[in-house]
């Protein structure tokens, strides 16, 4: 039932055969349910070799031929859902229909990119002298080396791959270890798409070898990593060392504004689905609850209540509404955060430990209150399906205490005043914020954060930028 995993490199797909294999695990049972093959220090060098030579007529290729291609992408994802789905579900543990929905919802980046890669546009800018030409034009900057994590694996994968494939250039995606099947199946559906042999190759490995390897052949020009600010930064060092380009998505510590004036019943049901998503291991995930005090107690009951009514289990299991924690290690992280908050004084109204029982990496959909600024939860990002609120006073304490992390990636917040909307939008220091809604990681829309949080953008008409050289030419006639 799981599928086969491979390498894939130069157009072909590639087994153990006598490479090293590292075990894959269901995380909602604990079952060893498939074999990854690493990279040999040979394979990574093969997989160079072969961006180097595709880049070389894939950048001279028409944006029609590139957008044919990511167009028939788009088109097998949706065919081929159910199965990638399952496979997500089965390796990172997400409830089966968050698993469909990321990869019929990800399909769209294939199209966006499809469509927005024709509109690739340089310019002309007018010459102080008669008879110069003056142009800006927009050229693949070459051979990347691609990093996605494992919470959203089909997602992160698709993103990378269909911004390098629309802007000309070619790639080596080291994808996660943990969750592998969908980017398997994404090389499936580019090889089926009639992607050039070494446009696009997927490596596996020990992260930190295989990062230093591809980062440091004078092949790559290009980085790009999804995952924890810590790594980022440890990666975005060693390409700036080497001065090669990087966009870096890293992680976030998401606050969420309640004034007094929002409409609860809506900002509870929209924001427990989306806190509790894919077990909260998301890097937009709402943490900080900052709810304004004459809003307080209502919000406080009704997110109690409806986080402690979500069926949590396998989630292969039509009923279950979040599944595992994608790690075992991740079940005493969380427990830590709990512990150290309620040391501090804080309380714990729902959740706070492990599900007994259970052979899986399970933690309990977890609400505290009452947390002081300096514990750990409110300071450190805790990746998992854990809610802090918070009373504030003032919508300037709000913003203040939202801003005094060095993380920058998404903010919420609910109100129906148009002021305190314009002050929050233009007052949160965040890469994206949401307002009485939740509209963040649209194919159209910009994807990135500031400060800790990363640099550049994925998605948007800002998603090539980092996939492009500005050539200027003049030429006197």
């Amino acid at each position: 039932m799981y599928p086969k995993l491979s390498l894939y490199i130069d157009g072909q797909f590639i087994g153990a055969e006598g490479r090293r294999e590292q075990d894959v695990y269901n995380p909602a049972t604990g079952e060893v349910i498939g074999k990854l093959p690493h990279a040999t220090r040979e394979d990574l060098d093969r997989a160079l070799a072969a961006a180097a030579r595709a880049f070389e007529s894939w950048k001279k290729t028409s944006p029609l031929d590139r957008a044919k291609v990511l167009r028939r992408v788009a088109e097998l994802a949706r065919e081929r859902a159910n199965d990638i789905g399952r496979g997500i579900t089965m390796d990172m543990g997400k409830p089966l229909a968050e698993a469909l929905a990321e990869v019929n919802f990800c399909a769209e980046h294939a199209e966006w990119h499809a469509e927005e890669c024709r509109r690739i546009y340089g310019r002309v800018i007018p010459a102080r002298v008669d008879g110069v030409r003056q142009l800006v034009v927009r050229e693949p900057v070459g051979v990347c080396a691609a990093f996605s994590p494992w919470n959203f694996p089909f997602n992160q994968a698709i993103r990378k791959i269909s911004a390098a494939v629309g802007a000309g250039c070619t790639m080596i995606l080291k994808g996660p270890e943990e969750a592998p099947s969908a980017v398997v199946a994404l090389a499936q559906l580019f090889h089926d798409a009639g992607l050039p042999p070494g446009v696009i190759n997927i490596v596996w490995g020990v992260p930190a070898e295989v990062s230093d390897h591809l980062i440091n052949s004078p092949i790559v020009r290009k980085i790009t990593f999804t995952g924890s600010v810590g790594v980022g930064k440890l990666l975005a060092a060693k390409a700036a060392a080497l001065m090669k380009r990087s966009t870096m998505e890293l992680g976030g510590h998401a606050p969420v504004i309640i004034c007094d004036d929002a409409d609860i019943d809506m900002a509870v049901k929209l924001l427990v689905p989306h806190k509790f998503r894919n077990a909260g291991q998301v890097c937009v995930s709402p943490t900080r609850f900052y709810v304004q005090e004459g809003a307080y107690e209502r919000f406080v009951g009704e997110f109690v209540k409806k986080t402690q009514a979500l069926k949590v289990g396998d989630g292969l299991q039509a009923d279950t509404r979040m599944g595992p924690l994608a790690q075992a290690r991740r079940v005493g992280a969380l427990a830590g955060f709990v512990d150290d908050a309620r040391e501090r004084g804080a309380t714990l109204l729902a959740g706070g430990a492990p599900i007994p029982g259970s052979s899986g990496s399970f933690f309990a959909p977890t609400v505290l209150t009452d947390l002081p600024e300096d514990s750990r939860f409110m300071t450190e990002e805790p990746f998992g399906p854990v809610a802090g609120i918070v009373r504030f006073k003032t919508l300037e304490e709000a913003i203040q205490r939202s801003n005094s992390l060095p993380f920058g990636l998404a903010a919420y917040a609910f109100t129906t005043s148009s002021k305190n909307a314009q002050m929050i939008s233009s007052g949160i220091e965040a890469g994206m914020v949401s307002i009485n809604h939740i509209g963040i990681g649209l194919a159209e829309t910009p994807f990135g954060g500031i400060k800790d949080s990363g640099m550049g953008s994925e998605g948007g008409t800002e998603t090539f930028d980092g996939y492009l050289n500005t050539k200027f030419v003049t030429q006197l006639n």
